[in-house]
């Protein structure tokens, strides 16, 4: 009963809120350019569900390839300065200040980088820049974070430094890094919907550009059914993660 009752809060909750922003258009009968009424959102989504639908797949798709460029580049970072102090302390820096850095900053280089004939190759690596660092650093604070009495084990026996990162540092690493690639996903999504923006072409047709056509038009309504599509696909995003998070937890805990 009490699970049933965690499922269904958040959305009474979201039905609530809903209920409440449309009886405020309606007696205050705000303009529909300005805050239009939830009816008059899903109206507008229904109209342009298809195009929606393809945009949305192709923010998704570009996320996921970041984000899996994103990762395979942080751990194979992470675990080759881990065993290296020396590394750790020059890259580390760097790596925080790419997070620091604004993306719409660094945005242009990148589409002139790229190639402005191909301004999807700069939302994947604008997305893949977003997503970078929560990978990193979860993993290395992971890889960095072994039991002191299996370390202590490990030189008992003079494991080397390859046994010793695959055997004790790699697998005791798995909450943490799993944490980082929850994290990092939900950034790839907004790094490439940002990225989308400021490529300012419709040659990267996602939810990023339908949001911003919209918005020039004063399609108020249709702008946010777009941001409605984004927010549901990157909850979905995250639910399945965090689904695949748990069974990977408990069958680690298990061994």
């Amino acid at each position: 009963m009490s699970r049933l009752r965690s499922i269904l809060a958040p959305w009474v909750l979201a039905a609530l809120l809903l209920a409440i922003w449309e009886a405020v258009c309606r007696v205050l009968a705000v303009p529909s350019f300005l805050l239009p009424p939830p009816s008059e959102i899903a109206v507008a989504a229904v109209q342009n569900l298809p195009l929606l639908v393809s945009s949305a797949w192709n923010t998704l798709a570009v996320a996921i390839i970041a984000w899996l460029a994103a990762s395979l580049v942080a751990m194979s970072v992470a675990l080759a300065v881990s065993v290296n102090r020396l590394a750790e302390d020059a890259v580390r820096p760097l790596a925080v200040m790419l997070q620091v850095t604004p993306i719409v900053a660094i945005a242009p280089l990148v589409n002139i980088w790229v190639g402005l004939e191909h301004p999807e190759r700069g939302v994947i690596l604008l997305a893949v820049v977003v997503a970078f660092f929560p990978i990193f650093s979860g993993a290395l604070t992971g890889l960095k974070a072994a039991d002191p009495d299996l370390e202590r084990l490990f030189d008992l026996y003079g494991a080397s430094r390859r046994q010793r990162l695959l055997r004790l540092r790699l697998p005791s690493a798995v909450p943490q890094i799993l944490e980082g690639h929850k994290v990092a996903a939900g950034l790839a999504i907004v790094g490439a919907v940002v990225a989308e923006f400021v490529a300012g072409s419709g040659g990267a047709q996602g939810l990023g550009w339908r949001i911003m056509e919209a918005s020039h038009r004063l399609q108020t309504a249709r702008m946010l059914a777009a941001l409605f599509v984004l927010a549901g696909m990157a909850l979905a995003l995250y639910a399945l993660l965090q689904t695949g998070e748990r069974i990977i937890l408990r069958r680690w805990r298990g061994r």
